[in-house]
């Protein structure tokens, strides 16, 4: 089974020499998803992203700074 990645790569690679004809088709899917209550207004991908990052922060794999940190280190540039 392909990874979303590979598949995404895959699309990609196909609209970049899809003629008109496929383009409106895929135009219209997007339409129509977009049209959809639950269309997410976030891509899943990025939920995916947060929570990876989340879970890295809470077993302590994340250097963090305090927002004291952070100004005094911009101040130092």
């Amino acid at each position: 089974m392909e990874s979303t990645l590979e598949i995404r790569k895959r699309i990609h690679e196909f609209i970049d020499i899809a003629d008109e004809r496929i383009l409106r088709i895929i135009n219209g899917i997007i339409d129509a998803e977009e049209q959809e209550d639950n269309y997410p207004a976030v891509p899943d991908y990025i939920y995916d992203r947060v929570d990876e990052e989340r879970a890295k922060y809470l077993k302590g794999e994340v250097k963090t700074s305090s927002w004291e940190e952070v100004k005094e280190r911009l101040k130092n540039l």
